[in-house]
This record gives C-alpha cells, structure tokens and sequence, in this order.
C-alpha cells in the first residue's frame, strides 16, 4: 500500500505540470450549480466542496451560485445512492470525493453499487493523514502511543471522520501493524460523520487519539487545542506545519495520502463531462487555488478525465487487498 501510494502521488505530481489546453465544448452548466458534500457541515468533503464552490464563483467559471448541500450517511453511500438514483442526469451536479470514497466502495459498502455508475472528474491535491491527541495528552510520539496499543489495544480509543472500516480506520490499522501491533481487530475505533465532530470527541477527553486528515484540523493545531503526533507523509509538509513529524522519521513507515475530488452522475453528456474535466483543470492551476491548498495542508495532486478514472479503479483494487489483507474484509 505504501510503494502504490508514493507511486501514484509521483505521477499525480507530475501530470498536475501538464494541463492540456482546452477545447470549445457547446454545454455550459445554467443556474444554480449543487455540490454535494457527503458529510454533515466540517470535515474533508465539506472543505473541499465550499472552497472549490466558491473558486468557480469567484473566477466567473459558472454562471450562477454554487450550492453545498451536505447528505451525511453510510461514510457517503447515502450520496452516492442519491447521485446514481435519482440525479443521473444532472448535468449540474458535482459531488465531493476522496480516499474515503474508494475505500468503501473497495470494501463493497455501497450494497448493489460500484465505480462505474458515475463519472470520475478530478482530484485537485492530496491531504495527508495525522494521528493527533489534545494538548494535554500524556503522549508525546506516535512510538508512545503504539506501545501503549501493543500494551492493551482495547485502551486506546481512536476517532474519525469515515465509517468503521473506512479511510480513517485503515490509516490506524496500517500505522499499527507497521508498528508491530499484532491485534489489529482489537483496536478501538468510534466512526463520527466529518472529522470535525471526531476531533470535538477527543478535545473533551471522550476519545484518545484523532484520526483524520490535515486539512480537517488545521485550525485545531494552529490554536493548540490538537497535538499532531505524526502526520502520514513521506516528508515533512511545507510551512506553516513543517514542524509536524513524519511517521518515518519516529521508526514507522506509514504512508497515508487522501485525494480530494469529485465525481458526477454516470449518465451526463460526454460534453457536460468533458465540460467539468476541463473547468477543474483550469481552476488547479490557478494561484487562488494554489493558495487555499498550502493554507489547509494540501499536496501537489492532479488527475482528470480517463486518467483518473483509471486511478481510482486502481486504487480501490488496492484497497480491497489492503482490507483483506488486515481482516477488514474476506
């Protein structure tokens, strides 16, 4: 999982330098343009809806308002259901994506739906994974915390933002065994609906330790309420975190980038398709976007249209090996 991960997020890097002009295309979204985040108000998919939302409002990339409608439920099956039942041709619809996304559909959680019943647009950067504990946690590393696991995992409570057996979870699981923990179905971990609600659990002392991504605790870690213990990198991240230590550099090789994005309905217009590929790869490049990016913690991350579709099949095959690998699956 971690060799697959460096690897994509190389190339993801690199296509992010290659944006192909664009093409004329006869459809343009009119009116009110809806953005579903699957997840109540907080969180990555939210985040990643309103910023980008209010981007293509900013640069006149859409000719009305962009809507965040929040559908919380099943880690962003009751979304996904939503998007492929009763929205399958809406050509204005645009739903946020992520990691989390692929993981439950790798884990078959979305009953009688898969990949192929939408549109993969784009991702536009990669959010690292953290392991966090308030201020006043007596753990200081992630080494600490992991022997005090290997010591009693049902000790240790761990919370997230995705369902059980989601993103959040996996990134516990992983860091675990890579740091020798052998019960790995033992670990305690308490699924919340964003990462927000998850990180309120741990700052009154319900919960031990925060799962979840960068971009979601930000704030958090600027005010000193969330002491980050790893964040799961390859590297360090660009300032203003770059004082966040890696997993690696404390003895535990664990890699956990979640890529930000969105798909559509399945049964839109190749040109409406197309339409959105291209809008999202001009708005990455763009300094308004690079800035939101660097302030919440964000990577260079860029697919689009069939490459990324591909991506994402491939990733939840990985991820499916992943889960079945560690128990979460058979």
């Amino acid at each position: 999982m971690t060799r697959y991960i460096r690897s994509t997020l190389a190339l993801a890097a690199a296509s992010a330098l290659a944006v192909t002009a664009p093409t004329a295309l006869a459809f343009e979204p009119q009116g009110k343009v809806d953005c579903i985040a699957p997840s109540d108000p907080g969180g990555g998919w939210d985040f990643t809806c309103r910023s980008v939302g209010r981007l293509l409002e900013q640069q006149d990339k859409v000719s009305g308002n962009v809507q965040t409608t929040n559908m919380a439920g099943a880690g962003g099956g009751v979304a996904f259901a939503h998007t492929v039942s009763k929205r399958r041709k809406d050509e204005s619809l645009i739903v946020a994506a992520s990691t989390a996304t692929t993981t439950r559909l790798a884990q078959k959680q979305f009953p009688g739906m898969n990949a192929d019943m939408v549109k993969w647009v784009a991702a536009l950067g990669a959010d690292y994974g953290i392991i966090a504990v308030r201020k006043d946690s007596p753990y200081n590393s992630l080494p600490e915390l992991m022997d005090a696991v290997k010591k009693d995992p049902r000790a240790i409570s761990f919370a997230g933002g995705s369902a059980t057996g989601g993103w959040d979870h996996l990134k516990v699981l992983q860091t675990a065994e890579a740091a020798g923990v052998d019960k790995l179905k033992k670990i305690k971990y308490l699924s919340y609906n964003n990462g927000g609600e998850a990180i309120t659990q741990i700052l009154g002392g319900h919960i031990t330790a925060f799962t979840g991504d960068i971009s979601e605790s930000v704030g958090f870690v600027e005010s000193g309420d969330l002491k980050v213990l790893a964040v799961l990198s390859d590297k360090r991240l660009p300032e203003p975190l770059e004082d966040i230590p890696t997993a690696e550099e404390q003895g535990i090789d664990s890699v956990g980038a979640n890529w930000r994005g969105f798909y559509m309905p399945g049964q839109v217009s190749d040109d409406a398709y197309q339409w959105w590929v291209q809008t999202l790869d001009q708005l990455y490049t763009t300094d308004a976007w690079q800035k939101v990016m660097k302030q919440n913690g964000l990577m260079p991350f860029h697919m689009s249209g069939d490459e990324f579709t591909a991506y994402v099949k491939e990733q939840i095959a990985d991820i499916a090996k992943l889960s079945k690998d560690i128990g979460m699956t058979k």
